[in-house]
């Protein structure tokens, strides 16, 4: 079953939520409004379903979820709950080959939520790495780690406002640093807590392991142990860099991630064995912890 673990798709019920809003994050039309950021054309037809799904016609599950960069999840709850829950409930009504990841405030934590998401058919539950980069973001958050049970966590970045910066460097710059340091507080603060877990880090952990040797040389302890429930996805980077991330962590971490509409998943030439495992073996056992049939 060929698998896409990262893609971002609004639904109706989350977009009127966000046409609702007279503070920002807020949609205006199509036009974006974020506090600290110029104004985004939203391109409607990366929001429709429809031509998604022809997109994802190689697929058999395209996971998508909430854009956490909207900075939704530090929302005070009575503004993120309502967002949140227009996302379950446009996402839940998604056909196939749609699946989604729950979101949660990490305002009001709430283990009931979450499960209510679960319940609903979530695969797991995403949180912005700007709420789990740190011992204090980890221990606020554990009870909705604890409730997961047998599924994953998915840290995807979070809000990133970047005043006179060119376009990019969201995404290159604050992006890649908050993915750092979420992989690296897990590490040290997440993995004893939550010894069964399975994580996924979005963008290859913004390359965080390939500083395993600087992490020796300053102290650190652990390069060759590879934690086989921790893994990385592919978004926005290409062959050179997801080589270099399978040199150090092995390919049995790596998953498929596209960032659709953002970006597409890279086209990797390493052989029919990789690809199978990247895009089949690994996320089967990220989301269920066995191996797929096929």
């Amino acid at each position: 079953m060929a698998v896409d673990v990262h893609q971002h798709l609004w639904p109706a019920p989350f977009l009127d939520a966000l046409r609702s809003r007279t503070a920002n994050p807020r949609l205006d039309g199509w036009t974006l409004l974020l506090d600290g950021e110029p104004a985004y054309e939203v391109n409607p037809a990366d929001h429709d379903p429809a031509a998604r799904a022809k997109l994802n016609a190689t697929l058999d599950l395209a996971l998508v979820s909430l854009s956490s960069p909207l900075g939704i999840e530090h929302l005070p709850p009575d503004e993120a709950w309502p967002l949140i829950d227009a996302f379950h409930e446009g996402a839940a009504a998604l056909p196939e080959p749609f699946g989604f990841w729950a979101s949660a405030p990490v305002t009001d934590v709430s283990v009931p939520k979450l499960t209510e998401a679960l319940d609903a058919g979530a695969v797991g539950l995403q949180l912005p790495a700007t709420a789990v980069q740190d011992a204090d973001g980890l221990a606020r958050v554990a009870p909705l780690l604890d409730a997961l049970g047998e599924r994953p966590l998915f840290v995807h970045p979070g809000p990133a406002s970047a005043p006179g910066t060119p376009p990019w460097w969201p995404a290159v710059v604050p992006y890649v640093q908050q993915m750092h340091a979420a992989w690296y507080a897990f590490q040290a603060f997440g993995r004893a807590r939550h010894p069964r877990l399975n994580v996924c880090f979005a963008l290859l952990a913004g390359l965080a392991p390939l500083h395993a040797e600087r992490q020796i040389t300053r102290g650190g302890s652990g390069r060759g142990q590879v934690d086989p429930a921790v893994f990385v996805e592919t978004s926005s980077y290409g062959p050179r860099a997801v080589d270099a991330v399978i040199r150090e962590l092995g390919i049995d971490v790596i998953v498929n991630g596209s960032d659709r509409p953002y970006a597409e998943a890279p086209v990797l030439d390493f052989g029919p064995a990789a690809r199978h495992a990247i895009t089949v073996a690994n996320p089967a056992r990220l989301l269920t912890r066995k191996e797929p049939s096929s």
